[in-house]
């Protein structure tokens, strides 16, 4: 009896100590494995951070300025691209006619103005999209307190192509200033439209064609062309207020190889400008870019 009681001890000794054993070996099998899942989750922890610049990672946030300026990158090359550099080949005489420089440009050119908006969407839309037709770019003289109170106006005409010319902040007599304040009429503009869109006009129109010497000459210091005009369409006058077709009919009345057309922002006025246009080239003319034209009278 006592010795199949110590048998049985003995063999569960032995049974105990192969379970401790298969135990132990258990576990070292299985620390390499931990070891290896903590590996890949530091590697993740690392690269989340990295990828989305979360703060208190130790890795920097990406810069706004430089994904901004990466991101504006193609516009800019689209701005070099609109506004590259036109060629002069013509210029303003003293009785403001446009002539060609050589005999390789047509004589038989007009140049198409607009003068005290910006007024309203419509109206300048409409203006484009007939001038878009023709293929066709006028200057759009704009007055700096018309800008002040519709910047967006502004931004419109440019956008669209247009040329932006100055014609004083407001719409007075400048030749009854002062010069200082005529300047200052003058310089306003150059500001705001800076400002507005980027760029400063590079022509000049007085209110009513109204001018002296000092005036001229502090265009001439702002980088501008003066200009009246040689061929008025009356179309602020009451006599062709609401009727088209006398405007086009005063246009044509007064047409001249190189005639520089003032018209203005109004509802006829763009009723008539297609019909215009169309009699226009009909007649052999075509619309001289104003970015053509140099900046000194000859």
């Amino acid at each position: 009896m006592f010795r199949h009681t110590a048998a049985l001890i003995i063999a569960a000794s032995l049974l105990l100590s192969a379970c401790g054993t298969a135990e132990e070996n258990t576990s070292d099998t299985s620390a390499p494995a931990g070891e290896s899942t903590t590996t890949v989750q530091g590697e993740q922890g690392n690269s989340n951070p990295a990828e989305t610049g979360k703060p208190g990672t130790g890795v920097p946030e990406p810069s706004t300025e430089d994904s901004t300026a990466n991101e504006e990158k193609p516009e800019s090359s689209e701005k070099v691209s609109t506004e590259e550099k036109v060629e002069k080949t013509y210029h303003m005489n003293e009785n403001y006619y446009i002539k060609p420089n050589d005999e390789a440009s047509p004589n038989k050119v007009v140049l198409l103005t607009f003068d005290d908006g910006p007024k309203e969407e419509k109206m300048i839309t409409s203006l484009i999209d007939t001038l878009d037709k023709h293929n066709a770019k006028a200057i759009f003289f704009v007055n700096g307190y018309r800008v002040k109170s519709h910047p967006e106006l502004l931004k419109l005409i440019h956008e669209r192509g247009q040329i932006v010319g100055n014609h004083a902040w407001d719409h007075e007599d400048l030749k009854k200033m002062s010069n200082a304040e005529a300047a200052k009429q003058v310089t306003d503009v150059q500001k705001i439209v800076k400002d507005t869109i980027g760029v400063e006009p590079q022509f000049f129109r007085p209110p009513f064609g109204s001018g002296n010497d000092a005036l001229k000459a502090a265009v001439k210091k702002n980088g501008m062309l003066y200009m009246t005009w040689s061929n008025g369409s009356l179309d602020w006058d009451k006599s062709t207020k609401d009727k088209p077709e006398k405007v086009i009919q005063n246009v044509l009345d007064q047409l001249n190889p190189g005639s520089n057309i003032l018209m203005h922002e109004l509802p006829w006025t763009v009723e008539a400008l297609d019909e215009l246009l169309t009699k226009l080239e009909k007649k052999g003319y075509s619309f001289v870019d104003p970015r053509t034209i140099e900046l000194e009278a000859r």
